[in-house]
């Protein structure tokens, strides 16, 4: 069973998710500790194309608490390991207008090993946000007459 470390629940209300994948991360020794505490933030986090890889953008893990002077940097940027066919179709969906890549969720596998599902997403309009939440209203409405009925 999968142990999430960070959710970005706003991605979702946000955007659009066309595709989802799982990409593996490298990571130093420090940040690995720093998730296992349970402390990560992928709320404003994206994955941009360089130099042929893929890189989380704007990842906040904090620094280990028992860190010495060699802690990490808690923004850097960080190399997501995919396979080349999976980098070029995410960077040719990346130069697509409206399209991007977000982190949805960042957890531990079966085995122990740090990995983000993320997201081929394309932007909401705000009148596509209030229809989603009209939508789950009127959804949960439902629900609750139907309980009532029994």
């Amino acid at each position: 069973m999968a142990r999430a470390v960070a959710e970005n629940r706003k991605a979702r209300h946000n955007y659009f998710i066309d595709e989802t994948l799982e990409a593996g991360l490298v990571l130093t020794g420090t940040e690995v500790k720093s998730l296992r505490e349970g402390r990560a933030d992928i709320g404003e986090a994206y994955a941009a194309e360089a130099d042929g890889a893929l890189h989380l953008v704007n990842a906040h893990i904090p620094e280990y608490r028992s860190g010495n002077r060699f802690n990490h940097e808690p923004k850097r940027q960080r190399k997501l390991l995919l396979h080349k066919r999976e980098i070029s179709k995410l960077a040719g969906a990346i130069a697509r207008a409206g399209v991007t890549v977000v982190p949805l969720k960042l957890y531990f596998n079966e085995r122990g090993i740090a990995k983000v599902l993320l997201g081929v997403a394309r932007g909401k309009r705000q009148h596509d946000k209030r229809a989603a939440i009209k939508e789950r209203d009127w959804k949960r409405e439902q629900a609750r007459v139907l309980r009532g009925r029994d």
